[in-house]
């Protein structure tokens, strides 16, 4: 999974899939680092349907004030280059997944 997304493929990413869900994201952040194992086993397990980028708000805080970042993890979907959901906070395996299939 190439996982970080960064500005220069920013805009990119989310114009060219149909289906992307962005993980704002920082190393430092607890709650972050409990929802990376999940975010990696779902990138890998649904490549084919949705792409997940994780996007380092200490690294690209342009990107994260553009969304309006406030707290992390912040998890954003997009469907056809528009945000369509976000959530806040952690999410189990199952939601996620739901979330993920509301998309399609």
């Amino acid at each position: 999974m190439e996982a970080q997304l960064e500005q220069t493929n920013f805009t990119k990413v989310i114009e060219n899939n149909s289906n992307v869900l962005l993980d704002f994201y920082a190393d430092w952040c607890g709650p972050c680092q409990t929802l990376l194992p999940t975010i990696h086993k779902l990138a890998d397990e649904l490549k084919d349907e949705i792409t997940i980028k994780k996007v380092n708000v200490d690294e690209y805080p342009e990107i994260a004030s553009k969304f309006g970042i406030r707290n992390i993890p912040t998890l954003i979907f997009f469907k056809d280059g528009q945000a369509t959901d976000r959530h806040t906070g952690l999410i189990n395996e199952s939601n996620l997944r739901d979330k993920i299939n509301s998309l399609k």
